[in-house]
């Protein structure tokens, strides 16, 4: 049933947001040099490597860490980086991954796999036999705002109780979220400590 659901929802995302697939893809050309679509190598379930893209949003020279470990994040944006990153429009490619079956619509979202910390705990935790998703209950309870052990937390709890109509809630609360633009990070340098220390002096529930 959810995989079900899962291919009809993305055959008529592809539909739907063709028209802003197609215009944010110029604007990503337009407004810097490098791909359209960046393609990061990312963590799936039993924690088998998977190709996820988004459209670009860095520079084609920026480390591969996750956005809050980068010092002084916005100087590695592109001009209107920050821009599809609030809107979560830099997520629409993942539609292909939804349809090519690596991801699913709602599920914990797939760690870099240079994530350790985050790969470890979720394997203790048992998460790495879900399907990552294009959104999750960390993403409507925190998103970027959370430290490693409070995703991972919040991943064990939607292990253990998902649903049809949990996802169903959480897909709701994305829309919600992503309309006030709620819970995405802008990392500098505090930042960076911040989740440096939070990894380091929490333990997983």
């Amino acid at each position: 049933m959810k995989r079900t659901l899962d291919v009809v929802a993305a055959l008529c995302g592809c539909v739907v947001f063709a028209i802003p697939l197609l215009l944010v893809g110029i604007a990503v050309k337009l407004t810097s040099s490098g791909p359209v679509v960046y393609w990061s190598q990312r963590v799936g379930r039993d924690n088998r490597l998977f190709w996820m893209p988004k459209f670009r949003t860095m520079r084609v020279n920026t480390p591969q860490l996750a956005t809050h470990l980068l010092q002084n994040s916005e100087s590695w944006m592109s001009p209107i980086g920050r821009f599809l990153r609030t809107t979560s429009l830099d997520e629409l490619p993942q539609l292909w991954s939804i349809l090519k079956g690596d991801m699913s619509l709602v599920g914990p979202r797939p760690a870099l796999f240079n994530q350790d910390d985050l790969i470890r705990l979720r394997t203790e935790m048992g998460v790495n036999k879900l399907v990552p998703g294009l959104t999750g209950w960390a993403q409507v309870n925190g998103r970027d705002e959370l430290t490693i052990p409070e995703k991972v937390e919040l991943d064990v709890q939607y292990l253990h109780q998902h649903s049809l109509s949990l996802d169903m809630r959480i897909l709701i609360l994305t829309a919600f979220k992503v309309f006030r633009r709620d819970g995405v990070a802008q990392a500098g340098e505090e930042r960076f400590r911040q989740a440096k220390s939070g990894a380091t002096n929490r333990t997983a529930a």
